[in-house]
């Protein structure tokens, strides 16, 4: 098998065990709308503050739903003894960051195509005809934040408080990931300005480009015995 039948095959293995299981898709989508409704909640009683805050809103619920879904990426293989035993197949280490990576950038892009209009419904949020550029922009912002999630994940796999310490370690170095996501969505639904949310656009596609070079670079020696 080739280096990416690898990468496709332990990819549809994790999408297909989530499928079966359920496990994270349950409780992320169910804290990502609880986030949702608390927020538009607390903020409904400020006339036309909602929309402003919307797209803080929709990273922030993608963000903390994100951590759930990265902290289950290597549970199975944990559990089951296997995640030694994939460590040990003759392929680039890489291919097994990248097979994971594509798991959790799909299913997190997945999550925030569904957030997506419920914060348009919720927070009034307007799209027009930018909408295809949100689709980009969660597409871009989802892969960058699934970059550092799926890195942290297998850095802390074999710590006893990995669930803790995931979030600790992943935030500080998301963060501009999540700050160019916010400005690139506030440009696209709210100010409607064209130039200023393809320059983020732009910044955004640099750091998931830099992101991923970094961590398939180096994935070797976090996943070293």
């Amino acid at each position: 098998m080739t280096d990416f039948g690898f990468v496709m095959t332990l990819a549809r293995k994790d999408l297909m065990q989530e499928l079966r299981s359920k496990a994270a898709t349950v409780a992320t989508i169910f804290f990502a709308a609880i986030v949702l409704v608390i927020q538009a909640f607390a903020f409904s009683e400020r006339e036309g503050l909602l929309p402003i805050i919307a797209p803080g809103a929709l990273w922030v619920a993608l963000a903390f739903a994100g951590v759930i879904s990265a902290a289950q990426s290597y549970q199975s293989e944990l559990e089951e003894g296997a995640f030694e035993q994939l460590l040990m197949y003759p392929i680039p280490r890489a291919t097994i960051f990248l097979g994971k990576l594509l798991a959790n950038w799909l299913y997190m892009s997945i999550l925030g195509f569904v957030l997506l209009p419920v914060t348009i419904l919720f927070f009034g949020m307007k799209v027009g005809a930018s909408w295809f550029l949100l689709l980009v922009t969660v597409l871009l912002g989802t892969l960058g934040f699934a970059l550092i999630a799926t890195f942290y994940a297998a850095l802390t796999a074999n710590l006893r408080a990995r669930e803790s310490l995931l979030p600790v370690l992943m935030f500080p170095v998301v963060v501009p990931i999540l700050l160019a996501s916010v400005r690139a969505t506030r440009e696209i639904a709210g100010a409607g300005n064209l130039a200023i949310s393809l320059s983020w656009l732009q910044l955004l596609l640099a750091f998931d480009l830099v992101y991923v070079v970094v961590c398939t670079a180096i994935f070797h020696f976090v996943t070293e015995d």
